[in-house]
């Protein structure tokens, strides 16, 4: 059997961490679907960075809506949205199938609103009603300021990824604003059906502390952040808190594992995806990881309950000068830094194309 096939029957979704026009095009996306058990994706600024600007297949759309005037912001949204809603159709049997558990992609709201309440809320509303598909997330990071507009949104009944998580007690913020939402749409009649994911990026941790690991700690740590999420994600799940919201229809908020391709030419490269097989949750992956796991990937353990050894090994690596704490707050800030760059350059490589074309069409 497929190993990706053996995760799916498992429990856990995988999608793939990647979207462009040509994945779309050529069927490749398709093939992942029906080979290796893809069930959703996720996009983010860097990704399409890449697929936009270093590629053709979008400059004609791009001279186009450059000529009907649209610019800036709004002319990648749309953009966007032309990938993602054709990505999103593909999934929608899986959605109807699974009745809204799988089958999802993911939008995700301008970075440079990353410390930005009201604007979020505000762009997250626009971008589910231009999407018009019932299974495309809206992706938030799980700032200070991105808490409120997690939990807004989802009151407002927008589908939420919550994004840039790195560490269990920054899962566990995300997770208890979904709750609130929640247990508000109840209180005021609303349906408490809006599904929602929360994203615990991983290997970042590892390349982070590289060069402040000794050997036999490398490239653990951040799957012991990953197991410090799931023990915390399990108990929530098992809460009275939670069965009261889920006896009134609610569906729970799914643990999602971003950032899982090895960076580390001398890991494996399924590491984190061998490590964080766990039922309900999501492993989103890059092709290259996806490929690689669907080829010599193997599922030899299932991620404990209770966190395992996941204390220890933090432990170890607190002793060895990892401030795990500080560490979160930087790489949660790194992202977002990191996210508002290719935010950048994708709109000045938009802009520069719409003129190079303008101009080569005359």
């Amino acid at each position: 059997m497929n190993a990706t096939k053996e995760l799916n029957d498992l429990g856990q979704s995988l999608w793939l961490d990647n979207i462009t026009r040509e994945l779309l095009d050529s069927g490749t996306l398709a093939r992942y679907m029906a080979d290796f058990s893809v069930t959703g994706l996720t996009s983010n600024p860097t990704i399409f960075e890449h697929a936009i600007g270093n590629a053709g297949l979008y400059d004609e759309a791009i001279l186009r809506k450059g000529r009907e005037g649209k610019s800036g912001e709004d002319l990648f949204f749309e953009l966007a949205l032309d990938d993602l809603t054709r990505a999103a159709d593909l999934f929608r049997p899986t959605f109807d199938a699974t009745k809204g558990v799988d089958g999802w992609v993911s939008l995700e709201v301008s970075p440079l609103l990353a410390n930005d309440t009201a604007n979020t809320i505000r762009m997250a509303a626009r971008l589910h009603a231009l999407a018009q598909r019932p299974n495309i997330f809206i992706k938030i990071p799980g700032t200070r300021a991105g808490i409120t507009a997690i939990e807004d949104s989802v009151f407002a009944g927008v589908p939420i990824n919550v994004t840039l998580l790195f560490s269990a007690a920054q899962y566990v913020e995300a997770a208890e604003a979904y709750l609130r939402a929640i247990e508000r749409r109840i209180a005021a009649g609303c349906d408490p059906r809006v599904t929602s994911v929360a994203s615990l990026f991983v290997s970042r941790w590892d390349v982070a502390v590289q060069d402040k690991l000794p050997q036999h700690l490398q490239n653990r740590l951040g799957i012991a952040v990953a197991m410090q999420a799931y023990r915390d994600y399990r108990e929530l799940l098992g809460s009275l808190r939670w069965q009261k919201l889920a006896l009134a229809g609610a569906r729970p908020q799914r643990l999602l594992w971003a950032s899982t391709g090895t960076k580390d030419p001398a890991a494996p490269d399924t590491l984190y995806v061998e490590a964080l097989a766990a039922p309900d949750t999501i492993n989103t992956m890059p092709d290259k990881t996806l490929r690689a796991f669907a080829d010599h990937g193997e599922v030899k353990q299932v991620l404990p309950v209770d966190g395992g050894d996941s204390a220890a090994l933090l432990a170890e690596c607190r002793l060895a000068g990892v401030d795990d704490t500080k560490l979160a707050r930087q790489l949660q800030r790194e992202g977002a830094e990191a996210f508002s760059k290719s935010w950048h350059q994708l709109l000045e490589r938009i802009a520069g194309k719409v003129k190079d074309l303008s101009r080569a069409a005359r």
